[in-house]
Parts: C-alpha cells; structure tokens; sequence
C-alpha cells in the first residue's frame, strides 16, 4: 500500500505492507473547509462569542496591539490581519497607532522576506510590526504572580495599548492541552524567567499536562491566570484541516472563544485505540512544522500515550534547521542517558532554556524507542543522543515488522500531532 506523510514542503512517500493486525492509517476526522474564508471572519467579526463587536470594542480606544503567531505556526495572517485592521480603522483608531507583535515565544524573531510572508507586504509595509523579545527584560513589565510566587511579566508594548487582540490557531498541544487562546500571552509574549516556571521539569513532567487535556491541567490554568491579570480584549482564532485550510473562525470573548473552538476541534482531532500498539510510523505534521528537532517533539508525545512500553515510535520529521538553536542543541550533551537527563533535572542540577522538549523526549524514550528519519540531522549525532536513524524509512517498517513479528499492532499517523492518540479507559 502507499501513503504520502506530512514531511517538509513536499511529504514523503511510504510504500508499506498491510498485515493483519494494521490498524490502519489514522488521520483527523477532517471538517468541511469554509468555501468563503473571508466571509467567514467577516461573520465572526459581527458575531463575536461572547463580546461586543471588534469595532465596538475600539470605538474611542487611541491605539491597539494584535498579537500573531509566529512563522512556526501555519496561521492565515494574511487573511485575519487585512479584515481586524479594517475594523481597527473604521472605529478610528489610525494606522500609525496600530501595532503587530509577533508571539515568538523563545523562538527567533522574523524579519526581512521572511516577516513579508508572515503578514504580507501591504501590511510590513504599512504598520509598526515588533518581534518578542523574551529575554529582553527591558522590554517586560510585572503584571502579577502565577503558581507558586512566580513573577509573571509581560511585553511592554502589549500592556501599553488600549485595546488588546489575540489572534492564532488551535490544535492539540503536549502541554497546554489545545493551543489559542491565552497561549498567546503565555508562552507567545511572557519573558524567559516566568517561562522557566512554565516549562520547568515538573510541569513538564505533570500528569495533566499532556495533549487535549484543560480541566486540571496546570499549564492551561496559568495560561488563564497570567492573561486575567496582563488583560485580553478580543481573540480571533482559527481552526484548520489538514492541507492547511480554514474550517473554523472563533472570534469574542478571550476564554469562551477559545472553548468553543477547542469543542469543534476536539471532535476531529482525537482517536481513540481499544489496545496499545508496538510501533507507530508518524510524522511532525510537515512545513512549518517540522523545521527542527525542538519542534519534533509534538509529533513524539502526539503518539506516546497510545504504545506500549518497549514499543517504537519511528517518526519522520525534515529537521532543515537542525536543532533549532545553538542552545537546544546545548541541551543534549547532558544526556548520557534518558534516564539519566531526567534525573538530573528534576535535581534541578541546572537549567538550560529549551531544556522542556528534550524533557519531553526523553521522557517518552524512557519507555519507547525513537527512531527517526530525517534530512537536517546526521546519523552519528542522532545515534549519540539515542534516537535510532531510519535513512530507508520503508526498510525501518520492515525491520520492525521483523522485530515484532507479522502479527504486530501497528500504525500510521501522517499528520502528526493534528491527532491525538488514547487509549479507552
């Protein structure tokens, strides 16, 4: 049988034997793609969830701030942008008190050609556009506390305008539950010291706070908490299918907007398996994705919870940015082992920015295998990390079949972490 997985900018094919306890290929149960995308949010605009209208809100408001998602996330800026800014001015808010902050979280800033793609050009051409900085603590204002004493500090520029928008995309996350939504204050404009809090080796190791998870997770509670007090007008978040395009618009009230759209998803997104499985074959849900390692770890945990200990989870995930920086790469020499890594950092014995997804990783290569097939990575440096290269990734299924025999359960996840794997209780 063939299948094409999400891998890169042009997938990846896979050619693959159907034994008899395949499970078979697993993918969202995808919803109907909106035929008039900008109708659509015109539509959301005039019938917000929960709120007055955008245009009501910034009537006699002197300036505003958008938040957006950076270009890790497949957000349609280009189509919410134009239609909120539109609102903005024709409630008189003038486009040189307008401001875009990208929510880049740690990520790098984009800039240049790069930040004309994020936006378009009109719109880098025509508004005052500024990258998050977190560790720039000039740029950071104390707005409160969160968890246990934690300083939970905020962009200036978003604290500074009248009217605040969050915009984004939800999906299943590996800690937060379901990004949108407040995602976009915390992690997406907070400063690196309150993310240590929120990345920190017991919130990453915290039952709760794992894929498609709110209610108890603490992850999602302090996303909650730190945007009530740094304060959140309006969100417009989308929901998208597999092929990136648009199926859902929800725009209002910060929270209910968010939890209607996290109810829509929920029923496409999650399968549910009656037994574990002994290996999967998955991807990181291909470009923009799967740019690097730190990312690839959505795809890992995405799958984790369905296999069985000592089973494989063989992923392919492009990696054209390697690691994804100089100091995630950092992160990995402490791993002599997994066992090893995890211990040393609930020991607290130190604390590396981008430690929380090797956490993940390792956490799941605790009971599972990774093998992984990949371009941006070679083979020694995968090996001496403990993930197992997959260069053939039709042979590694056959070499897995070999391994756990012709009868084995098995799986195929081409989109990744788009679907959320259980199992029935």
């Amino acid at each position: 049988m063939n299948i094409r997985l999400k891998y890169g900018e042009e997938g990846l094919d896979l050619e693959f034997p159907q034994t008899s306890n395949f499970v078979g290929v697993l993918s969202p149960q995808e919803a109907k793609v909106i035929a008039q995308p900008s109708e659509a949010v015109l539509q959301a605009l005039a019938r917000p969830i929960a709120s007055a209208q955008l245009k009501d809100l910034a009537r006699n408001k002197n300036d505003a701030v958008i938040v957006i998602s950076d270009i890790t996330r497949p957000v349609p800026n280009t189509l919410l942008l134009p239609l909120i800014i539109q609102q903005l001015e024709a409630a008189g808010i003038p486009a040189d008190n307008i401001t875009i902050l990208i929510a880049t979280g740690i990520h790098r800033p984009n800039e240049g050609l790069e930040l004309e793609r994020l936006v378009g050009k009109e719109v880098a051409a025509s508004y005052r556009i500024i990258n998050h900085f977190s560790k720039n603590q000039d740029d950071m204002i104390l707005v409160g506390e969160i968890g246990d004493g934690v300083p939970a500090l905020v962009n200036k520029h978003y604290l500074a305008a009248d009217l605040k928008i969050l915009t984004g995309f939800i999906e299943p996350h590996m800690w937060a539950g379901f990004s949108g939504g407040r995602k976009s204050i915390l992690p997406g404009i907070s400063s690196v010291k309150t993310l240590e809090f929120m990345h920190g080796p017991e919130m990453v190791a915290h039952p709760q706070t794992r894929y498609g998870v709110l209610e108890g997770n603490p992850f999602h509670e302090a996303g909650l908490a730190i945007m009530a007090q740094a304060g959140a007008d309006f969100i417009v978040n989308v929901t998208l299918d597999t092929n990136k395009q648009l199926t859902g618009v929800f725009a209002g009230h910060p929270v209910k907007a968010h939890l209607a759209g996290v109810d829509f998803l929920t029923r496409h997104c999650v399968h549910s398996l009656a037994e574990p499985l002994d290996f999967v074959v998955t991807t990181n849900a291909g470009a923009p994705l799967d740019c690097n390692l730190y990312q690839t770890a959505k795809g890992i945990s995405g799958v984790a919870s369905a296999i069985r200990e000592g089973g494989v989870i063989l992923i392919a995930s492009e990696c054209l940015e390697g690691f994804g920086s100089d100091e995630y790469r950092a992160v990995f020499e402490h791993a002599t082992t997994p066992r090893d890594f995890i211990d040393k950092l609930m020991k607290k014995e130190f604390f590396l920015p981008d430690q929380w997804c090797a956490q993940e990783t390792y956490q799941v290569m605790l009971k599972n295998e990774i093998w992984m097939h990949t371009t941006g990575i070679d083979a020694a440096t995968l090996k001496r990390f403990h993930f197992k290269p997959a260069a053939d990734i039709n042979l590694a299924i056959h070499q897995l079949l070999e391994r756990f025999g012709q009868d084995a359960r098995w799986a195929i996840v081409p989109d990744g972490p788009l679907l959320i794997l259980k199992l029935e209780k």
